[in-house]
């Protein structure tokens, strides 16, 4: 074998080399960044939203409040209803159009500031922990005597200290019983409206 053919030989074998621990380098890196990206949650299951109303029954034609808790989940956050930035997504709650129910105003809680490490000089607004949405809820002459549902539906993008979850939009279902005007409804929940007017 000449000199020139074995250094051909040899720089192939070579070129066989790298390619194969270039391709065992980047399976490793999938398969890790498949690792991370299948541990974390479904957006949807990192905000846990409960509601309660005010009023048992609610009297037709009264005013009432909804309050709409949501728990999230440890180690992440949402940003507040008013976030600093423009091109972050704000955490909101819509009610859809029902017969009879007007949504007179929404209460967002006050956000906190964090700073993360995908920002660490210029801190957040956001929410963490548990924090309570307080609706108020007017019930007209044409409102559905009986059992009541108001659709609502809360929009967020969680995030934890390295990553954000794509924005979710959540339906969160109010039900109530509505019943004839004049009627005395009872106060219910009254800890959690107290807690949650108290820290807005």
């Amino acid at each position: 074998m000449s000199g020139k053919q074995g250094s051909r030989r040899v720089a192939w074998r070579a070129g066989v080399l790298t390619f194969a621990i270039a391709a065992c380098l980047g399976s490793v890196a999938g398969a890790i960044a498949a690792r991370q990206e299948s541990a974390l949650p479904k957006p949807s299951a990192v905000v846990k939203p409960s509601a309660y109303v005010s009023l048992e029954p609610v009297p037709r034609g009264s005013d009432f409040e909804v309050a709409v808790v949501i728990e999230i989940a440890r180690g992440f956050h949402v940003n507040s209803h008013t976030p600093r930035d423009p091109y972050l997504i704000p955490t909101t709650i819509k009610a859809q159009p029902t017969a009879g129910l007007e949504i007179s105003g929404t209460k967002y809680p006050k956000g906190r500031d964090e700073k993360f490490a995908f920002s660490p000089d210029k801190p957040l607004d956001v929410y963490t922990g548990s924090v309570t949405i307080l609706l108020h809820v007017a019930s007209r002459a044409s409102a559905h005597l009986g059992a009541n549902r108001l659709p609502l539906t809360l929009r967020y993008q969680a995030c934890n200290d390295s990553a954000c979850l794509a924005p979710v939009n959540v339906p969160v279902n109010v039900k109530f019983d509505l019943a004839p005007a004049g009627t005395k409804g009872r106060a219910v929940h009254s800890e959690i409206f107290a807690s949650a007017s108290a820290s807005h």
